[in-house]
């Protein structure tokens, strides 16, 4: 943040420290003996939403801004998104994210995934319906902050109910493609299946929540058709994983049973086996679906590449084959265990 190319007695730099156990506050006292410019607070942990409102009682600027500890931000980010305010519509400002430094194939496909989802908010921001904001680097009107209330205290997904409650206002939300901001993805299977179920058991919480946008022509497009899919969408990803998996299994159950009967000595089998289109029991108009699907999730996946200026080569060919062909299967597996975690009322925390 202290090396943002933008005028320093203009620039507040406010820590939050919400009850950290770790160095966070040697750490910033260190800053805070270099720079004069940089604001410590600490309280007991309240969670994000309180220390984000706490920043926000003392910020006296106009503009306010977010930026997570596990994030970084270039230094022309904050010039490239403050001209959007000139139109008095605009309360929200959504920048670049990216994966930082992603080193195995997980992070990889999410690198791949954040893009996409940068160009898609691109152009849902033409329709007034994005729905989320990123917690790095998104930069709020302080006036519409303070109008709505501040951020809702205990929810689990904080920037999506205030990018939500912003829409209600009918305020404008605009995606930028240049002021970057990378961001650490989870490594492991455990911490990425946390992250996702928390935005996902959140992004149903607060749609359930703002179901009076739901397909209302007050809110134009957004209520016609950003609020439908924010509720439908974990169910369509397991209509489709079940889908393939069913059209999988089906045709190969007589084979299965077959196996069961010797013990699934599965030698013999493999021997003999022969790919057919009988055994994936494909037709011409379930081949015709995969690659019209296909061709525009790669038509999809080539222009988030180049609007962000990243090649489509540059994280290997097993991540754009994973995220390609597997990667709606992961997430339709997750979604699957949110309905478990919500049948079983297991918690979701931080």
């Amino acid at each position: 943040m202290l090396k943002l190319n933008y005028p320093r007695d203009k620039l507040e730099v406010i820590v939050v420290n919400d009850g950290s156990t770790d160095s966070t506050r040697a750490k910033v006292d260190g800053f805070i003996r270099k720079s004069k410019r940089v604001i410590l607070i600490n309280q007991k942990n309240q969670g994000k939403a309180a220390a984000l409102n706490k920043g926000l009682k003392m910020a006296k600027g106009e503009f306010f801004v977010c930026l997570d500890a596990d994030s970084v931000v270039t230094p022309e980010a904050l010039n490239q998104l403050l001209p959007y305010f000139d139109n008095p519509k605009v309360a929200l400002a959504l920048p670049l994210m990216k994966a930082k430094k992603p080193s195995n194939l997980l992070q990889k496909v999410q690198f791949r995934e954040y893009l996409i989802n940068i160009f898609l908010k691109k152009l849902l921001g033409y329709l007034d319906c994005i729905h989320v904001a990123p917690g790095p680097f998104s930069i709020y009107r302080k006036s519409v902050l303070e109008r709505v209330g501040g951020f809702e205290v205990g929810n689990i997904t904080e920037d999506l109910e205030m990018t939500l409650r912003i829409q209600k206002y009918n305020y404008k939300i605009v995606q930028d493609m240049h002021a970057e901001v990378f961001t650490s993805t989870p490594k492991n299977w455990r911490s990425y299946y946390r992250q996702r179920s928390r935005w996902n058991r959140g992004g149903i919480i607060n749609g359930l929540k703002y179901r009076d946008l739901l397909f209302n022509k007050e809110y134009g497009d957004f209520g016609l058709i950003q609020a439908p899919v924010l509720l439908l969408s974990g169910l369509l990803a397991m209509i489709m994983f079940s889908s393939i998996i069913y059209y999988l299994i089906k045709p190969n159950l007589p084979h299965l049973l077959n196996l069961s009967l010797v013990n699934f000595d599965i030698l013999p089998f493999i021997m003999n086996w022969k790919l057919n289109f009988t055994m994936l029991d494909l037709s011409f108009p379930k081949v015709t679906i995969f690659f019209v699907m296909l061709f525009f999730t790669s038509f999809t996946l080539y222009l988030s590449h180049r609007f962000t200026k990243e090649k489509v080569s540059s994280k290997g060919a097993l991540s754009l084959v994973f995220y390609l062909f597997f990667y709606f299967l992961l997430l339709g597996f997750v979604w699957f265990g949110i309905v478990k975690d919500f049948i079983t009322t297991k918690e979701i925390s931080w």
